[in-house]
């Protein structure tokens, strides 16, 4: 006759079976055919078999012992056959493993509180058995799951800590008494992972947000050149078509020319080429300075200004070739107008003058180039360590961009706001 104690014994581990091994097979994701779910529960039905016969003609202590034997290593070949996967169906049971701690301490706070510690704690470590598994299953699998198609660092940096775990246990708690002994260099192992881990984490998470900053920059300026380079296209696209006017209307106006001429009109003849050729120049994208990406997102902001009453004054010169890359100075010049011009337009739209001030110098013999940008501003403006700064989404980008090119070439930049009027001065 099995005695009650020994019967809540073998339940509890049944039971502690399932839950580790459900947990391990739903982070691989076995779950998705059929199939699989029934070579599962015959795989773990038999796996139970071998457990409660070593626990039941030796002992459960000699039967945790053998647990990594007899349930482990047959859970893990299963998991591999499964998925077809090498690592992951590791770094998921030992996962698992994991988890079988908080059940177990669910268990001993149980035990704690309650009279009769050793009895109390089965019973508890049963009772907690399905609705923890029930959360696991609902809340975390799913997060897990996604791990397993990460790189092979990121899932090796996910299961350090439950190898961790699964070493420290066996070693200080089944296999040997010195967990239980109370040595402070092992008491103080797993508290003191934990602190490395969390330290690995904070480091790994800066690094990770230094380069989502990166890419989010890239993605801005990518986004702002491809912006620019739609307005130079519509620029293009209005000039052709203004081209394919005149060529059309080239003939009526030889014909007038020619009229005119055989009639003696030659003041007439000469008045209406003025005007054709006023026209022409008209149309003409209109030079700033000799370097060419600079002058077309000039001449685009201009016009731009234009549309919306803004004028811009520029002045300076700046020679064909520079120091510093096109791409680059395309996105620190198209965002430092893009705010000026976006502090202005409330501005404008009152019917008030406003004017842009645009300065830039380049010195040949250092490389170096000076670059001001004096716009009117209304608005409140915060500065958080001399840098403007905007809590409204999708604004403070341009400033960033600016700021981050300018400390690659080694440069300064200032932002200032004196008398309603916003000043960047940049030198690089």
């Amino acid at each position: 006759m099995i005695e009650a104690a020994t019967l809540i014994t073998l339940l509890n581990d049944a039971a502690v079976s399932i839950f580790g091994g459900l947990l391990s097979a739903s982070f691989c994701g076995i779950f998705s055919t059929r199939k699989n779910c029934r070579i599962f529960w015959v795989s773990m039905i038999l796996m139970l078999i071998p457990q409660g016969a070593v626990c039941f003609f030796w002992s459960a202590d000699f039967q945790r012992r053998m647990y990594p034997l007899i349930l482990h290593l047959p859970l893990l070949i299963l998991l591999y056959i499964l998925t077809g996967k090498r690592l992951w169906p590791t770094i998921s049971l030992l996962s698992a493993y994991l988890f079988c701690q908080m059940r177990r301490w669910l268990a001993l706070l149980a035990a704690a509180v309650l009279p009769g510690a050793e009895l109390t704690q089965k019973l508890a470590e049963l009772a907690f058995t399905l609705p923890l598994l029930l959360i696991l299953l609902r809340f975390i699998a799913p997060a897990i799951r996604q791990l397993a198609n990460r790189p092979v660092r990121t899932q090796c940096q996910f299961g350090l800590i439950p190898a961790l775990y699964y070493g420290f246990d066996y070693l200080t708690r089944i296999y040997t008494d010195l967990l239980s002994s109370g040595s402070p260099v092992v008491v103080e192992f797993m508290p003191t992972v934990c602190c490395a881990a969390y330290l690995v984490f904070l480091l790994y998470n800066s690094a990770e947000e230094r380069r989502h900053n990166l890419l989010q920059q890239m993605q801005d300026n990518l986004q702002l050149q491809m912006s620019q380079a739609a307005r130079e296209i519509s620029d293009l696209r209005e000039s052709q078509a203004m081209t394919v006017k005149y060529r059309h209307d080239l003939r009526h106006h030889l014909q007038y020319l020619l009229s005119c001429i055989e009639n003696g009109q030659s003041e007439r003849a000469k008045s209406y080429i003025s005007g054709i050729c006023a026209e022409l120049e008209a149309q003409q994208v209109r030079r700033y300075c000799e370097n060419e990406a600079v002058n077309l997102i000039l001449a685009a902001f201009v016009k731009r200004a234009e549309r919306a009453g803004i004028q811009i004054d520029i002045r300076g010169a700046l020679p064909s070739v520079v120091s510093i890359s096109d791409n680059d100075l395309c996105v620190i010049l198209s965002n430092a107008l893009e705010n000026a011009l976006h502090a202005c337009l409330p501005i404008a739209v009152e019917g008030t003058d406003c004017t842009i001030s645009v300065e830039f110098r380049f010195r040949t013999q250092s490389g170096r180039l000076f670059l001001q940008i004096i716009n009117p501003c209304r608005e409140e403006v915060r500065f958080e360590k001399g840098i403007p700064v905007s809590g409204r989404p999708g604004h403070g980008i341009g400033v960033q961009s600016i700021r981050a090119l300018v400390a690659r070439y080694g440069g300064d930049c200032q932002f200032l706001l004196e008398d309603d009027r916003f000043i960047l001065r940049l030198f690089l």
